[in-house]
């Protein structure tokens, strides 16, 4: 792990990727259901997981459980974004012809 991600998570000896899943989620003040993704992750702590629900294109929140259940949202986020998969292929691109 780089230094900038492990100092994303502070409190975390060694956390690693275990996971990424989508999955449906439903809330209680909402009567359609989302789409939200799960990250699990170890470390020398235990094991916990980070779950992402995008309500709208402008709002998210994350939940933490395992190790990360109590931690604020702005360090679930930070811990989510250094942890999470990174797509490094070349974005898909038509070609044009005639």
């Amino acid at each position: 792990m780089t230094e900038p991600a492990a100092a994303a998570v502070q409190g975390l000896t060694n956390p690693r990727s275990l996971g990424l899943e989508r999955f449906p989620i439903r809330a209680r003040q909402m009567s359609n259901t989302l789409s939200a993704w799960r990250l699990t992750i170890a470390s020398e702590h235990g094991e916990g997981a980070i779950t992402l629900v995008e309500t709208s294109s402008e709002e998210a929140f994350y939940r933490g459980d395992g190790v990360f259940l109590g931690w604020p949202q702005d360090r679930l986020a930070s811990a989510y974004e250094a942890l999470a998969p990174k797509d490094e292929t070349a974005p898909f691109e038509t070609q044009q012809l005639g």
